[in-house]
């Protein structure tokens, strides 16, 4: 059939609720086969990966831009889910292929690619919130099914579940996902050149300092997200290993979070956009993302995670708001070169920020003796740390209480953008496009699968 927005659809869907389903049995992997330094080696797992993605997505999509879609969306799907089914085989192995494979896990930058490719520009908004919603969706329901699978048939059918729904997404590509790239836009050999430009992750990094509205909005984007990709790779395992969260409650929390942001990014954004600003909306989601991460920070009881989970939700509206005052305020033929700078440097950030945390959770000693102290010391109590340190007793989060000092510096510098007249200088950048503008439907330059594509996308 015709390629649509729904075959994108199910391939997101499908990918990341295999990832989901693991999220439970990733823990108790993680710490067996890491017991010492816990924190630390996730942070620098996911930081390898995220740094990799970072590199990678703009060749893979100049690559696409050449080769077509559904070739990229086959090797970046089986890449991305080839280190499930050896959770149970290796655990090392297993830890060794999710680092490597970052150079892969950039399925977003293509679907958002494949998008581009089917509909109209007045539509592409429209079509790219559905693809989100939907990564969105299945990262609310796969932890908690995963959680509940694990606890009662136990983590093997689990690992076996999400590998089976990983194969039905691979079979789906190759059976049922047509090429979106039109056949007159393709090269007639598969030997045509690329544009390396194009493919340059740090290309869109260095017109950052051409403009100073810009810089002040790649500024407050580094600052806000460097922290915010940080928590994403460990906040899961610090709730399980130093809150004491149980793995349903760990799902619950998830999923809880998850409908709440949802809810503040479609509901309240367009309520405050319209009320008080977008300038103003913007500092309000940063004012609730430093309190977010000092509560966690200084949170030592499960009742204070939720609260703060809940702050969380709301502090989700930062992107958009920034991604639509930069949308409204920039000429209509600079929207790619600034969304790529912005993306470029989310991307960056989904590697430096895991890398950080966990060297912040090293260096104040937070981890555990053994995991199984959460499931058996009660699961509302909370475990003792091992090498307890005066700072660990005070601050049981370190790393958040640095989030939300980095976060601060961003709002101050905010407060500096202007909420109208964001325009790069004319004709500065038409010679160095982002992937965004070089191909028509070539994906941001710098883009990256991080968590929480809800924003440029929208990651994971």
């Amino acid at each position: 059939g015709e390629p649509s927005v729904y075959h994108a659809v199910v391939v997101i869907f499908l990918e990341f609720f295999a990832w989901g389903l693991l999220t439970t049995p990733m823990l108790t992997v993680l710490h067996q086969t890491f017991p010492q330094h816990t924190f630390l080696m996730n942070g620098l797992i996911h930081g390898v990966k995220g740094l990799l993605s970072f590199l990678s997505a703009p060749l893979i999509g100049a690559l696409s831009d050449v080769w077509g879609r559904k070739s990229f969306l086959l090797l970046t799907v089986f890449f991305t889910c080839a280190p499930i089914p050896l959770m149970k085989i290796s655990p090392w192995w297993y830890f060794a292929v999710i680092s490597m494979s970052g150079v892969f896990a950039v399925t977003f930058s293509v679907i958002f690619a494949y998008v581009a490719d089917i509909t109209q520009e007045h539509e592409r908004s429209t079509a790219y919130g559905l693809v989100s919603a939907t990564f969105a969706a299945s990262l609310v329901t796969s932890p908690a099914i995963g959680a509940y699978l694990s606890q009662a048939y136990g983590d093997t059918l689990v690992v076996v579940l999400a590998s089976g729904v990983a194969l039905l997404d691979i079979g789906f590509i190759l059976l049922a996902v047509p090429e979106s790239l039109p056949e007159e836009m393709r090269p007639v050999s598969w030997g045509a050149p690329i544009s390396w430009e194009q493919a340059d992750p740090f290309a869109s990094l260095r017109k950052v300092g051409q403009d100073s509205t810009v810089l002040l909005i790649c500024i407050t984007v580094f600052l806000s997200y460097l922290p915010e990709a940080g928590q994403y790779s460990s906040f899961f395992l610090y709730l399980r290993q130093v809150i004491g969260f149980s793995s349903e409650t760990v799902a619950a929390f998830i999923g809880v979070v998850g409908i709440l942001s949802i809810l503040a990014q479609t509901v309240v954004l367009g309520i405050l956009m319209r009320s008080i600003g977008n300038k103003n909306t913007i500092l309000l989601g940063l004012g609730f993302q430093i309190l977010q991460l000092a509560w966690y920070g200084f949170g030592s009881q499960p009742w204070m995670m939720w609260a703060a989970g809940a702050v969380a939700a709301m502090s989700s509206i930062t992107f958009p708001a920034i991604s639509a005052m930069v949308s409204r305020s920039t000429d209509p033929d600079q929207q790619g070169v600034v969304q790529g700078m912005i993306t470029g440097i989310r991307g960056l950030c989904n590697g430096l920020g895991p890398a950080l945390y966990g060297f912040v959770f090293y260096l104040f000693h937070v981890e555990l003796n053994e995991m199984a102290e959460v499931e058996t010391l009660g699961k509302a109590s909370k475990p003792n740390m091992a090498n307890p340190t005066d700072e660990s007793s005070i601050i049981p989060g370190p790393p958040f209480l640095f989030g939300a000092c980095s976060v601060l510096l961003s709002l101050l510098v905010a407060l500096f953008i202007p909420e109208h007249n964001l325009a790069l200088r004319s004709g500065s950048h038409k010679k160095h496009s982002t992937g965004a503008q070089a191909h028509p439907h070539s994906p941001p330059a710098g883009g990256s699968d991080g968590k929480e594509p809800l924003l440029e996308d929208s990651s994971v």
